[in-house]
């Protein structure tokens, strides 16, 4: 489809193809959303250019981490910061899984929090609470050639939980 405008006090006719239009749109669009963007909105935690969290006590409180963990700042949904965080952090722990998998099942309930179930596996789950907070703990095994991940989501204990109806 192509777009003919006459300028004028000429008789010429200028041809914009579909692209062109598409591309002038892209741009408007751009700078629409550049300019909702306010200098309040910028995360308050530095983030490195690898998506990797520079200072997770920050956000995470006392929650206590791995000896090199790094925070997958690309990867976590994180809302609020120190002791009343939620939402999901998900962290590099590196190649030694066991290693990792028994940090945080030593060092959890010696902070207080109990265990409330556990499977040990490649894809590894712990469940603990504390007070009234519930911890998930999903570990995947790198295994010889990756870093081992671990996914840690934080919720209220007592949230309201709707139960699905049968249709």
């Amino acid at each position: 489809m192509n777009f003919y405008f006459s300028e004028l006090g000429s008789n010429r006719m200028n041809h914009f193809q579909p692209r062109v239009w598409a591309g002038l749109l892209t741009a408007v669009a751009l700078l629409g959303l550049t300019a909702c963007a306010t200098p309040g909105s910028a995360p308050s935690v530095a983030v490195s250019p690898d998506g990797k969290v520079q200072n997770p006590q920050q956000l995470l409180g006392s929650l206590p981490l791995p000896p090199g963990a790094t925070i997958r700042g690309d990867q976590s949904l994180i809302i609020g910061s120190g002791e009343s965080w939620v939402g999901r952090v998900v962290l590099d722990v590196g190649r030694d899984f066991d290693a990792a998998y028994r940090f945080f099942l030593e060092t959890y309930p010696a902070q207080g929090w109990t265990v409330v179930s556990s499977v040990r596996g490649k894809n590894s789950f712990v469940v603990m609470t504390r007070q009234e907070r519930t911890a998930t703990l999903e570990m995947v095994d790198g295994g010889m050639l990756s870093a081992s991940v671990v996914s840690i989501t934080m919720a209220p204990r007592n949230a309201a939980v709707m139960v699905p109806k049968k249709p």
